[in-house]
């Protein structure tokens, strides 16, 4: 397989597994990995494309190399070179795919956005990542944003649109059907930026994160090992490809390990239509965040006949839900936990973590839990997740910089290792157990307590739809714990239903721990990326 040629293991006396990459300094997974196989296996089977109105494309190596050919040699001519910044908003179009070869192949630095960004957000990311180009699958409203972001950020960039011909955007299908299918390798290095995404930011304004031409060969274990993609085999991974779960689950990983990639492109999330596109297209492996796994357990799930694997990861899913998708499938879910600055840190490998647990890490990481003066902590005690780095260099997968922001870069740097900022705890058997952002850590009367566990039970009262956990302050215990909740349609919210909440949920945690206090809301203050913005409501 392709990928031994750069990704090694052994195991150690121990039984555990070391695993380690070893690549040439100009990587390149335009032309090591896609333009390779093209060459030696053109008719393989590279992506799988369906929408919600039934159309339906499938790709091969050869289609895809070929079409992203075109592409490079479309914005070489328009001036785009290594280095150059651009823009994809490609939603779950297919055009991403040969787009962003395309990118990898002459060297420029690939952004993926989601097309939910308002025309401020755009603005705001314009500024910070001064793009020459963008491309953008049609859409009206998306569009528009584009625009209306351009002109506050008072920026200026070239423009193309897939699917729709506009007066403000190039049409991109049609000048790459006049550019060449030939293209001639472009010298780039692994340490060239590659990527940026931008944080959700959860607590802040979002951060651009830089990977270089490493990051697809550390994606390796995401897909070999936790979303357990094979040769032949099809992988669904749902995401948007503005997000970096695209770049866990859509494309490099799978790709190197010889699976062909499933996408399936709607606006409006259906769970049947996923079970469905499952079972029309003989999908093997699957990956999901927990709010579309909860959606098929409401809505019940179907027999899924062809599916060997299912993981998730992302936030919290109750142990309910893993139960019942065992007894409908006869498949484990295996948890994952990484950020967008890493790639996968530790999951459920094994199926031998418990639901809940992160698992263990990363056969090519040294991933541990550090007090705040840097020890490494004992089993059971709430430490910070940090990678620490092998052989004094930092390892393929962690982010080379933020953007604009080499201070902070440093700063998650200390100490010699690379601090994630969550907190978790590991169990005798070196089982992880995630704890909360280390901003979201509430410290109550000399204790530190994690919104999640509480969330946990939170979440179990028949009464709440949706909450979240946050520290308030508190005169005699220096900060209070609250709970804000989204009643469920048929709850009554009011002074009745606080007290049951709080008596439910009290009676189930330590005295340290308890709710002292309830708020009830509408809903809740989210990202585009759906999470909590705990920062807000604190």
């Amino acid at each position: 397989m392709l990928y031994q040629e750069y990704y090694s293991e052994k195991t150690l006396p121990d039984g555990s597994i070391e695993a380690g990459l070893d690549y040439p300094d100009d990587f390149s997974f335009g032309w090591d990995v896609v333009a390779r196989i093209a060459a030696e296996e053109p008719q393989k089977k590279a992506l799988v494309w369906c929408n919600a109105d039934g159309d339906e494309r499938i790709f091969t190596f050869g289609d895809i190399d070929a079409a992203s050919n075109r592409i490079a040699n479309l914005l070489l001519s328009s001036g785009i070179s290594r280095g150059d910044r651009v823009i994809l908003v490609m939603k779950r179009h297919y055009g991403y795919w040969p787009a962003a070869i395309a990118l990898h192949k002459i060297g420029a630095v690939m952004i993926p956005m989601t097309h939910m960004l308002t025309a401020s957000d755009f603005a705001y990311r314009f500024a910070a990542a001064r793009p020459k180009a963008i491309i953008t699958a049609a859409d009206e409203g998306v569009m528009g944003s584009i625009l209306a972001g351009e002109a506050q950020a008072g920026a200026s960039m070239l423009r193309w649109c897939w699917g729709k011909r506009h007066p403000s955007f190039r049409d991109i299908e049609e000048e790459m059907e006049a550019s060449s299918p030939q293209l001639g390798r472009i010298h780039t290095l692994a340490t060239d930026p590659m990527i940026i995404y931008f944080t959700s930011g959860t607590t802040g304004y979002p951060k651009g994160v830089i990977h270089d031409f490493s990051y697809p060969l550390a994606h390796i274990p995401t897909a070999k090992d936790w979303q357990k993609a094979r040769d032949g085999g099809l992988h669904f991974t749902v995401a948007e490809t503005g997000w970096a779960k695209a770049s866990w689950g859509k494309i490099y990983g799978q790709w190197l390990v010889g699976a062909a990639v499933m996408a399936y492109d709607f606006d409006t999330f259906d769970p049947r239509q996923v079970a469905s596109v499952i079972n029309r297209y003989g999908v093997t492996s699957f990956c999901a965040p927990p709010t579309v796994y909860r959606y098929l357990a409401r809505k019940g799930i179907p027999p899924m006949p062809t599916l060997e694997h299912a993981s998730t990861a992302g936030e919290y899913l109750s142990p309910d839900i893993f139960r019942l998708f065992r007894e409908k499938t006869g498949l484990k879910l295996h948890e994952g936990y990484g950020q967008t600055e890493t790639v996968l840190l530790t999951a459920d490998f094994q199926g031998d973590a418990a639901p809940g647990s992160m698992g263990r890490p990363s056969p090519l990481f040294d991933v541990r839990i550090l007090r705040p003066d840097g020890s490494e902590a004992s089993a059971g005690e709430i430490g910070e997740i940090a990678v620490i780095p092998k052989g004094g260099r930092k390892a393929a997968g962690i982010f080379s910089d933020y953007l604009g922001s080499s201070q902070l870069y440093s700063y998650a740097w200390r100490g010699g290792a690379y601090h994630t900022g969550d907190m978790a705890w590991k169990d005798d058997d070196g089982i992880f157990w995630f704890h909360g952002r280390g901003d979201d850590v509430i410290k109550s009367s000399g204790f530190r307590i994690g919104p999640g566990e509480i969330e946990d039970i939170l979440s179990t009262h028949p009464a709440v739809m949706e909450c979240s956990v946050v520290g308030v302050p508190d005169e005699a215990r220096g900060q209070a714990v609250k709970a804000v909740v989204v009643p469920a349609p048929e709850a009554e919210p009011g002074h009745m239903l606080e007290r049951e909440i709080r008596e439910y949920c009290n009676a189930r945690l330590a005295e340290y721990k308890w709710i002292r206090q309830v708020e009830f809301r509408d809903c809740l203050p989210k990202t585009i990326s759906g999470k909590v913005r705990k920062a807000e409501l604190r």
